[in-house]
């Protein structure tokens, strides 16, 4: 079964591998290049949904020797990003088990609070986004990024990738998520109570052959071993011939020579 956060959300990409590998891709200049000049040497960070870790060390080397931590629901997640602070070194850069609806830290905590692709995931990101905003310092910022499912683009135009979209559609709104969270960024934080809100966005594009092959590696796995998987089964949105139909796409979309696959994001930066 996948694993459920502390408030009872579904995850719906849960720890598999395939999510993993992905997650372990990212880095502060290739997920959080927005939120890199504001910040400086001393600030403290708090990293929401930090997964396993490689975003927030960035962040602990920015800041250092600002204190750093990194909050994820698994403590699996949390032991691996744990083992990858103390093999680089880090000694400003903790993480912990937490529950991103209830911080366990007084108000007004941290000079900047951090999610990447968190709030697509909760049933109420306008909850989330108050919780922020109440460990932020006077002034402090909240930076956000989720991506938009409904805004990626790709070439060749396979009709189970088409498929897959709709599919995933289904099965994030099944858990109550967002998939399309990107372009409501902004409303979410007004509703939050931010006043004072800066929108970006910024794009992860895959179309070298080395981009492809890695991208569709991911999802033609993610397709048919994850907890994606496992829901779309148990929720009767798929069948597991559907699942492994989809997945041979992806592989054959990786093997195109002249693919190509947008992923855009919305991001903000919201003043406490």
């Amino acid at each position: 079964m996948s694993e459920q956060p502390k408030s009872g959300d579904v995850y719906t990409h849960g720890h598999h591998e395939s999510v993993l590998r992905s997650h372990t891709s990212r880095t502060a200049a290739n997920s959080a290049a927005y939120l890199i000049p504001h910040l400086s040497h001393g600030l403290t960070v708090l990293d929401v949904g930090s997964g396993p870790g490689t975003i927030t060390a960035d962040f602990a080397r920015l800041v250092a020797p600002g204190e750093v931590l990194g909050l994820d629901m698994s403590p699996d997640v949390v032991a691996a990003a744990t083992a990858l602070a103390a093999a680089q070194h880090l000694d400003n850069l903790s993480f912990d088990t937490g529950d991103i609806y209830a911080l366990e830290f007084p108000d007004d905590s941290f000079d900047v609070v951090h999610a990447h692709q968190v709030l697509q995931h909760l049933s109420d990101p306008v909850a989330a986004l108050r919780e922020m905003r109440r460990v932020a310092k006077p002034g402090g910022i909240v930076a956000v990024r989720d991506a938009d499912f409904h805004g990626m683009s790709w070439y060749p135009e396979l009709p189970e990738l088409d498929e897959w979209m709709a599919l995933y559609q289904q099965v994030a709104r099944h858990n109550q998520a967002e998939p399309d969270a990107g372009r409501r960024l902004i409303h979410w934080a007004q509703e939050a109570g931010f006043t004072e809100v800066a929108p970006s966005s910024a794009n992860w594009l895959y179309a070298t052959p080395q981009q492809r092959d890695w991208l569709a590696g991911v999802w033609a796995d993610r397709v048919v071993g994850s907890a994606f998987a496992e829901q779309a089964v148990a929720y009767g949105l798929a069948d597991t011939s559907t699942l492994a139909r989809i997945s041979a796409s992806w592989r054959k979309w990786g093997a195109s020579h002249d693919g190509w696959f947008l992923m855009p994001n919305g991001e903000i930066i919201a003043r406490a």
